[in-house]
């Protein structure tokens, strides 16, 4: 009878021990929450919602910058949403298209992902001149390292941009036109030699009715904006200098060729090349075509 008593009080004291212990909750792993994408700036990191802003299905493109830079839409849309205000104010203050400005900016500067632009926040490609008291980097262009201008951050080359315009005599003209008549100021700049490639209007005005930049324009007159729908690419020249071959007097110009690089591949004086080619000065764009015979 006491082996029963004290069996009883062991299975108990065994029951109860038992009832003390922590129950354990059994959970899913929950699914992981898309975030939205976010888009690197200089200044730091913003999300982007998909779907918010408009693109051109993503597409990959070359744009003719001071290296060869390869950018999707995306990030040229994320360029345009990052200066659209620093644009704007230039139009306010400068009389400047903010559809040319941010044109150019895209052109120049490979929606910001140029060698210049990453290294110095020079988005518009200006050299340092005698007058420039700043600092400064070392890139290949006319000629082997040449002074290009360093900013601390990319609205001063904005700025530097529009005082380039206003301060030179050679430029006055577009400043007759409409502020918001991107047309004639995309063929002024040519005309006034800001460049030599003869397709440089072609392709400040193919990213402005591409991604709609004319808006920004309108946002400072006042006037009605009226979107257009185009998706057509920039017309980039082939990059093979073997498309020359059915003309042996031209050279199309590569990545890293100056003038003076040209003259000595063909045995011609840079003088000659900038007769033969009407050139006011040393500057070159990738894919222009050139007289070397």
């Amino acid at each position: 009878m006491f082996k029963k008593i004290i069996l009883l009080f062991i299975i108990a004291a065994l029951a109860g021990c038992s009832s003390s212990k922590p129950a354990i909750a059994t959970t899913k792993k929950q699914a992981a929450v898309q975030k939205p994408r976010t888009a690197s700036t200089k200044k730091g990191t913003y999300s982007k919602p998909i779907g918010k802003y408009p693109t051109t299905n993503n597409t990959t493109e070359v744009i003719q910058s001071t290296s060869k830079t390869v950018v999707t839409s995306d990030l040229i849309n994320n360029y345009v949403l990052q200066f659209k205000e620093i644009a704007m104010a230039n139009m306010q203050k400068y009389g400047i298209p903010a559809s040319i400005i941010l044109a150019q900016g895209i052109l120049e500067s490979g929606a910001g992902k140029g060698d210049l632009a990453l290294e110095a926040n020079n988005h518009f490609g200006i050299k340092c001149h005698k007058d420039w008291l700043g600092e400064s980097v070392r890139h290949d262009d006319d000629s082997a390292q040449e002074c290009f201008r360093k900013y601390t951050e990319a609205s001063e080359s904005y700025r530097d941009h529009a005082l380039f315009l206003v301060g030179k005599n050679r430029y006055a003209t577009l400043f007759t036109y409409e502020k918001d008549d991107y047309k004639a100021w995309a063929k002024g700049l040519r005309a006034a030699g800001y460049a030599t490639d003869p397709n440089y209007p072609d392709k400040l005005i193919s990213y402005i009715e591409r991604y709609n930049l004319h808006q920004y324009d309108c946002q400072v007159t006042g006037k009605t904006y009226t979107a257009i729908n185009k998706s057509t690419p920039v017309r980039n020249s082939s990059s093979n200098p073997a498309s020359n071959s059915n003309d042996p007097s031209l050279y199309e110009v590569q990545k890293g060729d100056t003038l003076y690089s040209i003259s000595k591949k063909f045995n011609v004086l840079v003088d000659d090349l900038k007769r033969k080619n009407n050139l006011s000065d040393n500057a070159l764009s990738v894919g222009q075509k050139l007289k070397v015979k």
